[in-house]
């Protein structure tokens, strides 16, 4: 919350509250009047058209990820000659939603609103768990309160409950109103309506496991709290600091607090935590060690990246760029085309996708590179210019980029010395594409009768047509490459892939593979062990294929499984395989890449995913999960009236061997706090390379099951013990404080 002495001195907020009409601007056509205000309660920002009447729109702050300056996207970028940029401003909203650009009467107005939603954000970020709680309980308020008293009778109760996702029993529901009605008046106040919640939200099973292990009764000392770490959350090491340490940081009470001990309020907020999360937070740090030569790293990565929606029709834009790369990914993608005036663009070729200019690509590239971490980018690149406009690539990189293009070798490593780390490499980036000659080779400059083969690696049409057959005989057409753009190209030259065993014998370590998903299948199933042994030593991208039109995404576990590092998605499209690349990524600092498991670093090692029984070790791992509930699961139907019936789906995601579901039944009428208590087990042979995702679905007897919420993160990263899974919508973003609450076992299978 905003403490109302500073609404009162800040004159950022006292302006966005008294509201300003400001430019809503979708393109240079579209500019349309809106009139914008911050909400009383600082948390809300309602707008409304001029036209519209009393139609308006909200937006919640929590829904802001960033606020950028001035021309800082393509739209304001297109009207720069109309409006200065001291009076522009873009909201970045999370997930997949448009960014939202406006343009103030003035620069004053415009500082105003820039400030003062910036500290709104970062006022959001520090609040601790139970502010977060009690603002989520605020906004529900605000929502059933309809005729806006600041009370609430019992029928806005019973409306709320329905809101909230639960269909409570009206006698049951009568029952906490009145209790909680302590001034007897027939309607509920602010201080009555936060104990109805209480009432509400009151979870007899963490009270049940609170009874268990506490001496008193009441309390939990801090050798209750120590045994309870060791039996319930099967830790082991210094128990009885943590114990002290959770109390110190989670007891509400000072006089429980004074005591060494903890109450039942202090217990829900450690089990709430980030602490108390099925995310080993350890892992959430950057742990692992960097200075692995990059082929032994699975590598975060884009396929199309300039698309924002599908490869046939879908609008291409620098957005496409700043998303992937704010969300930590490394390896992006690039497809040129030689443009008017003698400027290179960037579009999916042959469709009717929008076109941006090279260079727009690569100052966006420059600005955002390294904000989400500092580890090298790849910029893959399919070339498909004539030698004058490569020249013009060429200059754009060197001269945008300047010290951030890697143009030469590393000083100090030969050149037969293998790939540099990611911590050599930081605050690099590295151009993916042809190359003449050798590392370090000199090249003369290249007349342009002189042919030096394919420019692109990965020309989609062609491969659409080999896959499909009709032309056996297709060859691709020999093209020309400028010397300059060569020689932007180091340790990522693209090179057509014969066979493992030609690889094995004239393969250069700077050399990159790519393959069609169809193709690293053809390879897996024939020769899984081969596969794994040449990613020991060298990078290979898997991208989508060409049929692929409406920019779906290929299973990326197969491909981990055999070790390819660069596994492309089309971070615009969401579902369970970003997820499965959202939860690999969210480890080790979130900064892009991750440390493949030894077996697929060492040349020694024989690792076959078809046949993980061979790696030598004491078997498999049995994995023990006891869904016990859920708490405030969102709504997936907005109709009035329409409540979630949960059910929990688990899925274990590695090697074929590994891959299984299993689902609970599901609750009628009850997304509110459901309880399921029922246990599911699973048979792990590569933990290393195995992801678990929970889903939370509506069943729906007739039809497909709606999705609600999930997790997903690396076996490695769990979290034994009673945890609570924070889930996240279909974008990947948070719903708080939607959570499962679980309990989880690792044992080893004898």
């Amino acid at each position: 919350f905003i403490h109302p002495n500073i609404l009162r001195v800040d004159a950022d907020l006292r302006w966005m509250r008294a509201g300003s009409v400001m430019r809503k601007v979708k393109s240079r056509t579209w500019k349309k009047q809106r009139y914008f205000r911050l909400q009383d309660d600082c948390a809300t920002i309602w707008y409304k058209s001029e036209k519209a009447g009393n139609a308006h729109c909200t937006f919640s702050i929590s829904d802001v990820e960033t606020v950028r300056e001035g021309h800082q996207s393509e739209v304001l970028l297109s009207i720069a000659d109309e409006f200065p940029p001291d009076r522009c401003f873009t909201l970045v909203f999370r997930g997949r939603r448009g960014n939202l650009d406006l343009v103030a009467e003035s620069a004053e107005e415009a500082q105003s609103w820039v400030r003062g939603m910036r500290k709104l954000i970062e006022n959001l970020e520090s609040m601790g768990e139970q502010e977060k709680l009690d603002q989520w309980i605020c906004d529900w308020f605000k929502k059933a309160d309809k005729n806006g008293d600041g009370r609430m009778n019992f029928k806005e109760v019973q409306d709320l409950l329905k809101m909230m996702n639960m269909d409570m029993n009206e006698h049951h529901a009568m029952r906490l109103f009145t209790l909680a009605d302590k001034s007897e008046s027939g309607t509920l106040e602010d201080d009555e309506f936060v104990l109805f919640y209480k009432l509400l939200t009151e979870r007899p099973e963490v009270r049940r496991l609170f009874q268990q292990h506490s001496s008193d009764g009441h309390t939990l000392s801090l050798w209750d709290l120590e045994v309870f770490l060791r039996e319930g959350q099967l830790e082991q090491e210094n128990l009885r600091e943590h114990a002290a340490e959770l109390v110190l940081c989670y007891e509400p009470s000072d006089t429980a607090k004074t005591r060494q001990a903890m109450t039942i309020d202090g217990f829900l907020m450690y089990l709430g935590s980030p602490e108390g999360s099925v995310f080993n937070p350890s892992r959430k740090q950057l742990y692992q060690d960097m200075r692995q030569p990059l082929c032994h790293y699975f590598i975060c990565s884009s396929h199309n990246t300039y698309l924002m929606e599908n490869q046939l029709r879908g609008h291409s834009s620098v957005e496409g760029y700043i998303r992937a790369l704010s969300r930590g990914c490394r390896c992006v993608e690039v497809d040129c085309w030689d443009g008017p005036n003698g400027e290179p663009i960037v579009y999916h070729g042959y469709t009717l996708t929008s076109k941006i200019l090279f260079k727009d690509v690569v100052s966006v590239m420059g600005q955002y590179a390294f904000k989400a971490s500092q580890y090298p980018v790849i910029l893959s690149m399919e070339n498909h210019c004539s030698v004058e406009q490569q020249r013009v690539l060429a200059h754009h990189l060197t001269c945008i980029l300047g010290d951030k293009l890697l143009q030469n070798a590393l000083e100090g490593r030969s050149v037969s010395g293998g790939l540099p780390s990611p911590e050599d490499l930081k605050g690099k980036i590295l151009l993916k594409g042809k190359k003449i000659g050798g590392l370090g080779a000199s090249v003369s400059a290249v007349g342009e009768d002189s042919p030096v083969g394919d420019v692109s690696e990965e020309d989609e049409r062609l491969e659409m047509e080999e896959e499909n057959h009709h032309d056996d005989t297709l060859r691709r057409k020999a093209k020309r490459l400028s010397k300059e753009l060569s020689d932007c190209v180091v340790y990522c030259k693209s090179v057509r892939f014969s066979s493992f065993k030609h690889a094995r014998i004239h393969s250069k370590f700077y050399e990159i593979s790519s393959f069609t998903e169809f193709k690293a299948k053809k390879h897996m199933k024939e020769a899984g062990a081969d596969f794994v042994h040449h990613n020991s030593r060298q990078l290979t991208r898997i991208y989508p294929s060409g049929f692929r039109t409406d920019s779906s995404n290929f299973n990326p576990q197969e491909m981990w499984s055999v070790g390819c590092q660069i596994v492309a998605l089309n971070f615009q499209t969401a579902g369970v395989e970003m997820d499965l690349n959202d939860g690999l990524f969210g480890q080790n600092g979130r900064c892009g890449y991750v440390l493949k498991p030894l077996f697929m670093r060492s040349a020694e090692k024989q690792f076959d995913p078809e046949h993980p029984q061979m790696l030598d070790r004491s078997g498999p791992l049995t994995l023990t999960i006891q869904v016990i509930s859920g708490q405030q699961l969102p709504k997936v139907n907005q109709k009035e009236g329409s409540i979630v019936d949960p059910l929990v789906r688990v899925e274990l995601h590695g090697v074929p061997l590994d891959q299984a579901k299993l689902e609970t039944h599901h609750i009628e009428n009850n997304g509110f706090n459901p309880i399921w208590d029922e246990t599911l087990k699973f048979t792990v042979h590569v933990p290393e390379l195995a992801l678990v995702r929970f889903v939370v679905e509506d069943y729906d007897k007739t039809s497909k099951n709606d999705f609600v919420g999930q997790f997903t993160l690396p076996f490695s990263c769990i979290q034994q013990g009673y945890r609570h899974i924070h889930l996240l919508s279909k974008d990947g973003t948070k719903i708080p404080p939607s959570s499962l609450f679980v309990h989880i076992r690792i044992t080893q299978r004898t």
